[in-house]
């Protein structure tokens, strides 16, 4: 005993005990020589010790909410479930890295620890206080990752459809500027009258103008089959894809018929080509300058989300928050979730966290699109009470159920499954909120869910 007496007052937690308090203790644990490799402690056995590593290295192995996670322990830590704790099992194993020596004090004895050894015992609280500062960290920037995860993927999808457009109509403009020269080439060689090349340049003008929708299928095969047999009737064989691309553009047989009228075939021919190629490009310049544009909304609604290049503490516009939020989670809106907006006019909360509460509607929403299983209705309120402004958040989903609710608040509390989600989610709301000097409640029934944020005014503010 002398030897593990001399190793456990190298424990930090048991520096300068008396001796009959450590006597105790080892009479009460098991003195354990482990092998390397060996695991001592096996994750999901009932904790019913707490464990000293007087010598040589470990190791807690194992998964948490589905990922991978390894702690290194060294001789003089104190590890496995402690005085109040309220581990029912081991959540890692526990293994041996090299050939060392631990105590197991059963969990049983707990009761007499803490009335024989109360220094201990304090020691071990504070252990466990670090131990639970450590684990929210952890866990916290897990979920941060995840949501950040999430709105990355999200993001990227939604820049990728109109970056892919503007890159697909970018190389059909290279096409089309060689088929327009080719046809200009072949106007040019012609000897045209002003009038013929007002004609032409009309056309062009018109067709290039029109805003008019384009026909519908139905329509624009009728259109194809008569601007076709016109050509045809010309004598302009094969020239069916020139008149897919008029019909396309709602191009009237009658200005075919015109065209032929004062051009010769070969002439009037070069004329429709470089008319329907100027409509083309329009077209195409105008899915360009929409897809960048929509490119540029996206980067715009990402800075505001973040609070980019602005102070973390500002006046904050509730509803342009509520908004910006609803931007960058539109890749999971559109798949089924109708948006009703109800906002009424709203002072701006003054020296708040922007990008905080961006990160409450996140939760909040996600949520909500979550549990209508991406399909329903989402309404969002704004209103003024007294001296308070309310967000309210609702879905029409099945409701949170009436054993679930007290508890939806509290950390790692989660009802999806593993790897899913840390149940951290409404835990950060609740936190932000308070932080706010605001509160959050819920109410809930089947097709009926709302959570309300209440958000106080500055004592200033009118």
């Amino acid at each position: 005993m002398a030897e593990a007496l001399e190793l456990l007052r190298q424990t930090p937690a048991f520096a300068d005990l008396p001796n009959d308090q450590l006597e105790w203790f080892l009479s009460k644990a098991r003195d354990m020589r482990v092998k390397a490799g060996e695991v001592y402690v096996k994750q999901g056995d009932p904790a019913d010790a707490m464990t000293v590593l007087l010598e040589g290295d470990f190791q807690w192995r194992g998964e948490l909410a589905g990922e991978p996670v390894v702690l290194d322990l060294k001789a003089g830590e104190v590890t496995g479930v402690l005085p109040f704790s309220r581990m029912k099992s081991y959540t890692l194993s526990g293994r041996a890295l090299t050939d060392g020596r631990v105590l197991r004090f059963p969990a049983a004895e707990f009761p007499a620890l803490i009335q024989k050894m109360p220094e201990l015992t304090s020691r071990l609280v504070g252990l466990m206080s670090d131990r639970i500062r450590y684990a929210t960290r952890f866990e916290q920037q897990r979920d941060r990752l995840a949501a950040l995860g999430k709105l990355s993927a999200g993001l990227a999808h939604e820049l990728n459809n109109p970056a892919s457009a503007a890159k697909r109509a970018s190389s059909q403009l290279r096409e089309m500027l060689k088929r327009i020269r080719d046809a200009s080439h072949e106007l040019g060689r012609r000897d045209l009258n002003p009038g013929q090349k007002a004609e032409i340049e009309k056309l062009e003008a018109s067709l290039m103008q029109n805003d008019s929708p384009p026909p519908n299928p139905l329509e624009a095969s009728e259109l194809e089959d008569q601007i076709d047999a016109l050509l045809r009737s010309h004598g302009q064989n094969n020239l069916w894809q020139l008149a897919a691309d008029l019909a396309r553009k709602n191009f009237k047989p009658a200005n075919v018929d015109h065209l032929f009228e004062i051009l010769d075939g070969d002439t009037a021919r070069a004329a429709l080509v470089r008319i329907s190629t100027l409509a083309e490009i329009t077209g195409l310049l105008n899915e360009i300058e929409s897809s960048t544009s929509r490119i540029s909304d996206l980067v715009k609604a990402i800075k505001e989300y973040t609070f980019m290049d602005q102070s973390p503490v500002q006046n904050v516009d509730i509803v342009k928050t509520l908004e910006t939020t609803l931007t960058i989670l539109n890749h999971k809106l559109k798949r089924g979730v109708t948006v009703q907006r109800d906002y009424q006019p709203l002072p701006q909360l003054v020296n708040s966290f922007g990008s905080e509460l961006n990160q409450v509607w996140t939760n909040l929403i996600d949520n909500a699109i979550d549990a209508m299983n991406g399909k329903g209705e989402l309404r969002v309120r704004t209103y003024r009470e007294d001296e308070c402004v309310v967000v309210e958040i609702r879905d029409n989903g099945p409701g949170i159920s009436p054993e679930v609710l007290p508890r939806i608040f509290e950390p790692f509390f989660t009802t999806k499954g593993v790897g899913e989600g840390t149940g951290l989610g409404l835990d950060t709301v609740q936190r932000i909120i308070k932080k706010h000097r605001g509160n959050v409640q819920v109410q809930s029934k089947p097709g009926d869910t709302r959570f309300q944020v209440w958000l106080p005014l500055a004592q200033n503010h009118n």
